[in-house]
């Protein structure tokens, strides 16, 4: 096996066997949260992967917020908020996008984006790829350049990393879980 330079983040990760449901091993980012300089590297090295300045970073409610807040403070630009329905107070645009079983919707504010900014996406984990291809097309619908999303953790035997590169983008992600 070659080195990996994530190892001591992968270390940091608890995995929770048989969570939510039996057969899951849930990858538990909170044990990373609380590790200081374990947080510091992890902004740092997801910052040292955007290939292309942001004007926003767009983080996916809930985890995508705290990683995309960092960032965009690391890299000075602005954090657009991907939320759930009815969360946000302003006029909103949405999209609706299938989950394994049933359906869900991430919302925007309608003035968030102004058209021909970059953004960047940026959650937690990429495990399918639905509710980060669903922001990627709000994003887009409202005139956004979006070429790169960004994740902690990729579960790449569930697709959702290829799925984006299918869609035009690149996918930077800094510890892989084979076989989940």
């Amino acid at each position: 096996m070659h080195d990996d330079p994530n190892a001591d983040l992968r270390a940091l990760i608890r995995t929770i066997a048989d969570y939510p449901k039996p057969g899951i091993q849930f990858r538990d980012i909170t044990t990373l949260l609380l590790d200081g300089p374990g947080l510091v590297a992890t902004i740092e090295r997801l910052a040292a992967a955007v290939t292309t300045p942001p004007d926003l970073i767009a983080g996916i409610e809930a985890r995508g917020f705290i990683f995309g807040a960092a960032l965009a403070q690391r890299l000075g630009c602005g954090l657009l908020l991907l939320r759930k329905q009815n969360k946000l107070p302003g006029v909103v645009t949405g999209v609706n996008y299938a989950l394994e079983y049933g359906h869900d919707r991430i919302e925007m504010h309608a003035d968030a984006v102004v058209p021909g900014q970059k953004v960047a996406l940026v959650d937690d984990l990429i495990a399918t790829g639905g509710t980060a291809l669903a922001g990627i097309e709000l994003l887009r619908s409202a005139g956004a350049i979006v070429t790169q999303a960004l994740f902690v953790i990729d579960l790449p035997d569930l697709g959702g990393a290829a799925r984006l590169r299918g869609a035009g983008v690149a996918v930077a992600s800094l510890v892989d879980f084979e076989g989940d």
